[in-house]
């Protein structure tokens, strides 16, 4: 059986047991008995077995999801180490500037020239010029092609970014 049957039959067992349960409070309010002593005692037995069933699954299964966040969250920061050191390989590979290492980075992560232009306090004549020079020097003829090349690199890679051989 698997997780999702399980929990719907777990559900279904606190709601037939929540509804029971219902019935004996109305009954002890009430003072109608519908159910003779014996059952009352069985219905609160199976309603307590049923949150201690329920409480002992939902703790398994988050636990089984903090630990699957924390594998997706150790796996996105290999994969962003990855990026990075793989930028600044392509970087060094490249023989940027400074100057277009920090224009390359911030079009990397989507600013526009003007905010390129902001941010580095420069004209955005300059950051265009810039940004020539890097799409020269990478053999790219823009941007989107500049961020393809990453991505291209970092898919046929392993989990730290480096090439798989082919085999």
């Amino acid at each position: 059986m698997g997780r999702s049957q399980i929990l719907i039959v777990v559900l279904a067992v606190q709601a037939i047991c929540a509804a029971l349960y219902l019935v004996n409070l109305f009954s002890a309010i009430t003072g109608l008995r519908p159910f003779p002593w014996m059952v009352n005692e069985l219905i609160e037995l199976g309603a307590a077995l049923g949150l201690l069933l329920g409480l002992v699954y939902g703790g398994l299964l988050l636990r089984r999801t903090l630990q699957h966040n924390a594998k997706i969250e150790r796996q996105l920061q290999a994969a962003s180490g990855a990026f990075m050191e793989l930028l600044e390989e392509r970087i060094e590979d490249w023989g940027l500037t400074p100057a277009e290492r920090d224009v390359a980075l911030f079009a990397i992560k989507g600013l526009s020239t003007a905010e390129i232009a902001m941010l580095r306090e420069t004209s955005e004549g300059t950051v265009k010029a810039q940004t020539n020079a890097i799409y020269r020097k990478a053999g790219v003829s823009g941007r989107p092609q500049l961020l393809s090349l990453f991505i291209e690199e970092l898919m046929d890679g392993d989990a730290t970014g480096l090439r798989v051989a082919a085999q």
